[in-house]
């Protein structure tokens, strides 16, 4: 019995051995071993769920895990404000530019924490003790929430749409609206009577067209022909020119030969004058007679050369300015 006792003596004292040793190596795991293997860093969360997200929980760069949450807490200044303290290898650069955005699995519904490095990179990180004691790595935006926030902002809008809908659906405005169709209606029936009217008044004017184009088809062949009658006209006033020129060269001829019978004429008469000196007294009667007779053959002689310097006149008549025989000036 004594044997007995001795050996459960041992026994106990090797288990409460054991107990402790385990004890001791996780107090080192929790504190000298966690926090000499890893680096350590601080996010306040704001604006992000942490549905999901315990101690222990992964943090994943790029989908490999660098790290775990190691605790969390509430601010005490600000009511939205989450820190979670996590745990990194310390082979991890983080830079100021660094962002941390909380991911779930949809099945699980068990949270992560994702770190997003920004391009360019940016300087490392460093501790600010006016903000936390640790090295503080900034929020990011999660694109479920920023989906959802969309999402949100739609409904919003939808709802602000059916709202205005329902008011653009009161019965005033119901029978508003039905007046304005009516009133489309009747329009649209004017409409077309005065389309019909249209389409008639567009049939006369393609007629109207139709005889327009015709008259000026008239009165292109009207001027063809008035151009060749102009044509006739001025071959036949050529011709009348012509022989008017040849009448006047004429004319001038028988002017000249009336000129020198008249100067033959004064030879003569001087002539007989000189033979009729002598016996002036003796043929004084017949001499007066055929002075007479003389002074007439002069006048008409004068008369026929004042027609022939005058060629229109020798041709269609004195003018009305004219003078004929006996005719004086009043």
């Amino acid at each position: 019995r004594m044997e007995a006792e001795a050996r459960y003596t041992y026994v106990g004292a090797a288990v409460l051995l054991l107990v402790g040793a385990l004890l001791a190596g996780l107090l080192w795991l929790a504190t000298a071993g966690g926090r000499g293997d890893y680096a350590h860093y601080a996010i306040h969360f704001e604006s992000q769920a942490l549905d999901g997200l315990q101690i222990g929980a992964e943090v994943n760069l790029r989908g490999i895990k660098i790290g775990r949450v190691v605790d969390y807490a509430l601010s005490p200044d600000t009511i939205n404000r989450v820190r979670v303290e996590v745990a990194i290898d310390p082979r991890v650069a983080v830079s100021s530019n660094t962002v941390a955005v909380v991911t779930r699995n949809f099945v699980t519904g068990i949270a992560s924490i994702a770190l997003v490095n920004r391009e360019p990179a940016g300087e490392a990180l460093v501790r600010n003790d006016a903000l936390d004691p640790l090295p503080v790595i900034g929020e990011g935006q999660s694109n479920l929430d920023e989906i959802t926030g969309r999402v949100s902002q739609v409904g919003e809008q939808v709802t602000n749409a059916l709202a205005s809908i329902n008011l653009l659906l009161t019965e005033e405005n119901r029978q508003n609206v039905m007046a304005t169709v009516r009133s489309l209606r009747d329009l649209s029936s004017g409409l077309n009577q005065r389309l019909v009217t249209l389409d008639s008044m567009l049939g006369q004017a393609g007629s109207a067209a139709a005889k327009i184009g015709d008259a000026a088809t008239q009165l292109a062949d009207a001027g063809a022909r008035v151009t060749v009658v102009a044509e006739r006209s001025s071959q036949q006033l050529d011709q009348a020119l012509q022989q008017t020129e040849r009448t006047l060269r004429d004319a001038s001829v028988a002017m000249a030969q009336v000129a020198g019978a008249l100067d033959r004429m004064e030879q003569q008469a001087g002539r007989t004058a000189k033979r009729l000196e002598g016996s002036a007294e003796l043929v004084e009667d017949q001499l007066g007679v055929a002075t007479a007779e003389l002074r007439l053959s002069m006048e008409a002689t004068t008369r026929v050369m004042d027609r022939l310097r005058d060629p229109r006149a020798a041709l269609l008549g004195p003018g009305p300015q004219q003078f004929g025989p006996g005719e004086a000036k009043p």
